[in-house]
């Protein structure tokens, strides 16, 4: 089958239009992460469990962790002050980690 030019015009536009949109929906914004962000969010939460995994200070399964374009959240329980701090600096001794929000609970 034989595209005329206008068709082909035609084509060429609407398969240059997908491709913007798709590369628009992958584009971070101020409160979603990029592609890249995400993985990379991802590699640093696996990084700061794994630290924490083998930390006895720290319980790995009692403190959560969430990553958003390099700032690292920790929840959850902690024993004490000391493991609180602990876990934060721990976390920010990962690279990549921009910051760390704190919202254990000592219990």
């Amino acid at each position: 089958m034989k595209l005329t030019r206008f068709q082909a015009a035609i084509a060429q536009s609407v398969l240059a239009t997908s491709l913007l949109v798709s590369l628009a929906a992958c584009a971070p914004t101020p409160t979603r992460e990029g592609t890249g962000e995400y993985l990379d969010d991802s590699v640093i939460t696996g990084k700061v469990k794994a630290a924490f995994a083998a930390d006895p200070t720290v319980k790995a399964t009692q403190v959560q962790v969430e990553t958003f374009k390099g700032t690292v959240q920790l929840s959850g329980f902690v024993d004490s002050r000391e493991s609180a701090q602990k876990a934060v600096d721990i976390a920010r001794g990962v690279k990549g980690v921009k910051s760390v929000k704190n919202d254990t609970v000592i219990r």
